[in-house]
Order: structure tokens, then sequence, then C-alpha cells
């Protein structure tokens, strides 16, 4: 029984039967202490509208986000106490039910130990406003969990891949390795050829096992949940928009729990993988404001 609840009980006894407050005590074993106390926590106003203003910009953001994202603003507030308005102002991030499938024994992933050793790449559809499909091709560094590209288009061939690879590669070098699918446009002669001529391993998960894949998987339904599922695209153009500010902040923003709090740019900047962020980092202030979509 909760503090509250205890003193109701007491209050009920002395209005109703016109106790003392120590015999309602004696009666129900009650500590007079618990009884008598009076809160002394002074107003949470102010807190509590930073928190509904962060969980209006950051709407799938757990309690644990927004309190990171309070601390980086100079709020010093404890875990706790955010969670409490979390909770009384509703916040609580609704979640998708999955069906729950058998299982066989998992194997332990190999951790990356350094940056540029594995990248994974994979795909994700979507729509515009106008019921056409979109597809966005995400390059994740394994070891820093930084998204290097989420290249966006209608179609995106394998000659394509192979352009924007090129593209983040003259930023921060080639990786070692390549982890994917066996999607059409990985298994690609074109994408085989590049891999050849630059001194790039490839290396294909088993069809069916999508966990051998289970960072950019991990990086994906974040992506998905946060800005694909938070946002009506009016065309392509905002689309690239929307989704390039998602991931500046993503990288530069949002703090990893894997990566001890940090977000990925500090952890590469950190590993010495550049002296300055790229202007693409440098100009994002924030994930772009949402445009709710009905998700009841």
């Amino acid at each position: 029984m909760t503090s509250v609840a205890r003193r109701e009980v007491v209050g009920h006894l002395r209005q109703a039967w016109g106790s003392s407050e120590r015999h309602g005590c004696e009666v129900t074993g009650f500590v007079r202490s618990v009884i008598r106390y009076r809160p002394r926590r002074g107003g949470d106003e102010a807190l509590r509208e930073q928190v509904r203003a962060l969980a209006s910009r950051l709407p799938r953001a757990g309690y644990r986000t927004l309190h990171d994202q309070l601390a980086k603003v100079g709020v010093e507030v404890n875990h706790k106490r955010v969670y409490r308005l979390y909770r009384e102002e509703g916040l609580a991030v609704r979640r998708r039910s999955r069906k729950h499938r058998a299982v066989g024994p998992r194997q332990p992933l190999v951790a990356a130990t350094g940056l540029n050793e594995r990248w994974s790449m994979d795909f994700v559809s979507d729509t515009l406003a106008d019921g056409r499909t979109f597809r966005v091709l995400s390059i994740l560094d394994v070891f820093s969990r930084e998204c290097l590209a989420l290249e966006v288009d209608h179609g995106l061939p394998a000659e394509r891949v192979t352009r924007v690879l090129d593209r983040v590669a003259l930023d921060r070098g080639r990786p070692c390795r390549l982890v994917m699918d066996n999607g059409p446009e990985f298994r690609s002669h074109a994408l085989d050829v590049w891999a050849t001529r630059r001194g790039v391993g490839l290396h294909f998960i088993r069809p069916g096992r999508p966990m051998e894949n289970a960072f950019v998987e991990s990086f994906q339904g974040k992506f998905r949940d946060q800005c694909l599922n938070t946002h009506w695209f009016e065309d392509l153009a905002d689309a690239r928009q929307t989704i390039e500010a998602w991931r500046c902040w993503y990288n530069t923003e949002r703090g990893h729990s894997s990566l001890a709090g940090a977000t990925p740019f500090d952890f590469a900047l950190r590993a010495g993988l550049r002296a300055s962020p790229p202007r693409s980092a440098q100009r994002a202030q924030g994930p772009p404001p949402s445009t709710s979509r009905n998700l009841s």
C-alpha cells in the first residue's frame, strides 16, 4: 500500500468514526511519521513543460532518451523524476506487438574492433503521400554505430549502390568488409567487381537469418519507428531532406547505451576518425519536426 493510500485510510477513520490520528495508526498498524509526512518537493511545472516539449519533438523516444536530451541542455535532474513526469503525462511509447516464434540456439556475434572494419547494408521501403513507393539504402559502421548514408530513391540498382559506397569512402575511407543479405542488388556482378577492384570483402548472411546482420536490423527498426512512421513525405525531395536531417541528428545528438551514452559521431571522433564534423553534421540542430501519422 502506498503512503498516499495509508493517509486516506487514516483520514477516513477520523472522519467516519471520530478517532484520533494516534488511534487510527494503532488500529491500522501504520507509522505516524508516514501519516504526518508532507512532501517538500518543489514545483515540477518547468521541468514538466520541458519533458512535454521534448516528447513532442521526439514522439517515439523513451524516458531515458528524454533524460539524456535534458542533460545535454544543462538540466540536472534524476532519471527517476523524469520517469515519474513521463508516466504522469501519459507519454509512454506504445509497444508494437510481435509474433512469438520458436527459435534455435543463437551464436554470439563477433564484435568489430575498429572503425571501417565492418559496414552493414540493407534496404527499407516506405510510401509517399501519393502512394508511390520509395526505397532507402542504409549503410552502418558496426563499430561506431554511425549511419554513413541513407540513400533515397524510387529505384536503387547495384550501380547506384556502388556510387554511394564510393561517395562515403571519400569521407572516411573504405571498409574491410561489407555485410549484407542476399538481395539482387548485393549479389550483382557490379558490386562484385567494385569490391574486387577496391580490395573489400563481401560477406552474405545465410538466407532467412536476419540476426546475422543484427546491427543494421536494429538500426532499421529505430529508423522506421522514429522517422518513417512519424512523417508524411509529400514527394521524393521532401523525403530526402527529412531523412538526411534525421540521419545527422542520429549521428550527432542521439546517445547510444552500447557506446556508454556517447553519440556515434563522438565515439568515432575519439577513435581518431575525423578532426572535425562533416558539414551536414554541423548544420544538424535536431530531428525535423514530426508530421504525425495516426499510429493507433
